[in-house]
């Protein structure tokens, strides 16, 4: 199919961005790699009036560790430039976002695919989305009224719904701390589908010793999750398997063509207990 006709808008930069988005309102979309947007609008699922592009808005495209050890990713920085990272660009302790790139789609998505389209489309299932509720990222944003920083909790609000404004647009997302003993995996029915289950987990470890951890999930909530009941576990010294079992029990998937509840459920019991295995093994 073909997208409705729309009016094409190209930004000279970040504030003429934004500027055109105020202007012209809620019929208008950011469009950047357009993996997710494009999609969308050929199948008439979506019908933006007008669409800025802000893909030579090269500003927007860095990827770098400052001296604070916070990881800071432009909102252009596409899912391949940080697959292929250098240890030097990316930091010690950020292996587990090199490595979660590997999930996203195939290498033509990864390659035209941004950080900061993931975010701003908001898929329960994505893994940049995952990643950040996982290790507190933020999202740092611009409108015509400034910047703002919003922490990840408080981005994502449902399927496809997140904190931005209309006239806003995520210029970079931080990563404030390391995550030495941290894993990302998922289930798909085929490799580079949308994940049925994603789960990810942050090891607080000291040599053998788990002290306790971070668990979060994709797919079982109109948002990625944590599940504090699976990190209390964790806290207590319980085993990776009690620790799945926690997850399992605490949440309340729904059901679709892909997946049953208790299926899913099935899932997030199998891969928690392997993304903890994962983790440790690191």
């Amino acid at each position: 199919m073909k997208p409705a006709a729309f009016r094409y808008h190209r930004a000279r930069d970040v504030d003429d961005a934004t500027a055109l988005l105020a202007d012209l309102g809620e019929d208008a979309k950011v469009v950047a790699g357009g993996q997710s947007l494009v999609a969308m609008m050929n199948f008439r699922l979506a019908r933006p009036r007008h669409l800025v592009d802000i893909a030579g808005l090269r500003e927007l495209d860095h990827l770098d560790t400052g001296d604070d050890g916070c990881l800071r990713i432009g909102a252009l920085t596409t899912h391949h430039t940080v697959e292929i990272a250098p240890p030097r660009r990316l930091g010690a302790g950020f292996d587990v976002i090199r490595n979660a790139m590997g999930w996203i789609g195939h290498l033509p998505i990864r390659t035209r695919g941004t950080v900061g389209g993931s975010v701003a489309h908001g898929d329960a299932t994505a893994e940049w989305c995952l990643l950040a509720v996982l290790l507190d990222a933020e999202f740092v944003t611009h409108s015509p009224r400034g910047r703002r920083r919003i922490p990840a909790q408080g981005f994502f609000f449902g399927y496809y719904t997140t904190a931005l404004e209309p006239d806003e647009i995520i210029v970079e997302v931080v990563f404030p701390r390391p995550a030495p003993h941290a894993a990302l995996t998922e289930f798909a029915e085929r490799r580079g589908d949308f994940a049925i289950v994603s789960a990810a987990v942050d090891l607080d470890a000291d040599g053998p010793a788990v002290r306790g951890g971070r668990v979060a999930l994709g797919g079982v909530a109109a948002m990625p999750v944590r599940v504090p009941e699976a990190e209390a576990v964790l806290a207590d010294g319980g085993s990776f398997r009690d620790c799945a079992e926690a997850a399992a029990a605490a949440v309340d998937p729904p059901g679709d063509t892909n997946a049953s509840p208790a299926y899913r459920r099935h899932l997030v019991r199998t891969l928690v207990e392997r993304a903890c295995e994962e983790a440790m093994s690191r």
